[in-house]
């Protein structure tokens, strides 16, 4: 791909953020961040992100709420959905996130999620 994605991560803690940001940037994205939902849809609209990763549980906002937003306003935007435990797998299966990773350290399954889910919305 000859133009960089760039990724928009929401996530309320700092340190999530920074770790994520450094670790795709140096993966060759471009990488913009939301510490919580304020104004999310606006700021997707001023962006224009290729990709979203969300985090679930933030103290003001819930994720899945969020998701919703950005679905009815931005219906193919991809959406990764990060979330610190599984019980919400089977929740997930009547949402309409593209994907979604438990989160850690290693972002590598992260990233995969990622290029599947640029992959996916090229067509």
């Amino acid at each position: 791909r000859g133009i960089m994605a760039k990724i928009l991560i929401v996530d309320d803690e700092e340190h999530i953020r920074y770790l994520y940001s450094e670790e795709l940037s140096d993966a060759g994205y471009e990488v913009i961040t939301a510490e919580n939902g304020y104004m999310l849809l606006e700021k997707i609209e001023e962006e224009k992100p290729d990709l979203v990763v969300l985090d679930i549980k933030m103290v003001d906002y819930n994720g899945l709420d969020l998701l919703q937003d950005i679905r009815n306003k931005f219906y193919d935007l991809p959406v990764v959905l990060c979330t610190a435990y599984d019980t919400f797998k089977e929740n997930m299966k009547s949402i309409a996130a593209d994907f979604y990773v438990i989160k850690s350290f290693d972002l590598s399954e992260l990233k995969n999620k990622i290029a599947m889910a640029l992959e996916a919305s090229k067509d």
